[in-house]
């Protein structure tokens, strides 16, 4: 435990430096933002050039470990994040007690199941192994993407909190691997199936693969949508309002977006515009 503690404090001191690196005008209202590598990280960067014509010096610190963003919040290290959605946050307060709250919705991303070695889910050998997430709220939406595949059954059909102790029917006798979300595309070469965020293979420049799911998830509502969280305290705060609101407005975020997910509406939508947003 206390080698990955080390590991982790050595990858949140590399994203300060890489924040550090930005040079900070006097007048600008300085927002550090934390995100993950993917989608939501590319599109706070295409916003920076923007944010300082409005006043606002935004640096982006990115993560690899998705408790850090949280923790980094919650200790007064960056202003706000932007890598999870309400179900998340809400699961990261009652373990930790963080005093956070979700200020904006950014970005509605589908999952996928994707596989090196399969090119339909008929394909799919009895005794597979099928990479999911291991935090207990996304582990909870891959379960259900497998549900929807007919891989699997749940014991309460849609509850979003389900784990992988309420699978109740696995026909084909499959095996189910947690990992952690960020290094579920990592794991493709060694399974047979994994449920991988679109998002993930465009950040390793395989753009084309992330429409190549054998199956997406159908749930398309703000309660998996990825938000911007800050500490209660800030809630009302003007920058982080402007902020929030020119990400919003912003059609340099728009297109770093729909160029991040290959123009596929059905891998994403912008939460606050609603189901039009995708196509434009």
């Amino acid at each position: 435990m206390a080698a990955t503690f080390s590991r982790r404090l050595q990858r949140w001191a590399l994203g300060f430096l890489v924040a550090a690196a930005v040079p900070l005008s006097s007048s600008a209202a300085v927002i550090k933002v934390g995100s993950i590598p993917g989608a939501t990280s590319d599109a706070v960067q295409a916003l920076i050039p923007e944010g300082k014509k409005h006043g606002l010096d935004i640096q982006l610190v990115e993560f690899t470990d998705w408790t850090l963003p949280n923790e980094a919040l919650n200790n007064r290290d960056i202003d706000v994040n932007f890598f999870q959605h309400e179900a998340f946050l809400q699961n990261a307060i009652k373990e930790r007690g963080y005093s956070l709250e979700l200020i904006g919705l950014g970005l509605l991303q589908n999952i996928g199941l994707y596989s090196n070695k399969y090119q339909s889910l008929d394909q799919v050998p009895k005794g597979a192994t099928v990479s999911l997430p291991n935090d207990p709220v996304n582990q909870g939406r891959g379960l259900l993407l497998l549900q929807k595949a007919g891989l699997i059954t749940l014991r309460h059909g849609l509850d979003t909190g389900a784990t992988v102790n309420d699978v109740v029917d696995n026909p084909k006798q499959i095996k189910l691997v947690e990992i952690e979300g960020p290094q579920l595309i990592h794991s493709l070469p060694d399974v047979d199936l994994a449920v991988v965020w679109p998002s993930y293979f465009v950040s390793a420049g395989r753009k084309a693969d992330a429409g190549k799911a054998l199956a997406y998830s159908g749930i398309a509502d703000t309660f998996y949508a990825m938000g911007f969280v800050t500490r209660k305290d800030r809630i009302n705060d003007p920058a982080l309002k402007q902020f929030v609101e020119l990400f919003q407005q912003s059609q340099a975020v728009r297109n770093t977006i729909a160029d991040r997910f290959d123009h596929n509406p059905h891998l994403y939508t912008l939460p606050w515009q609603g189901s039009r947003a995708a196509s434009q």
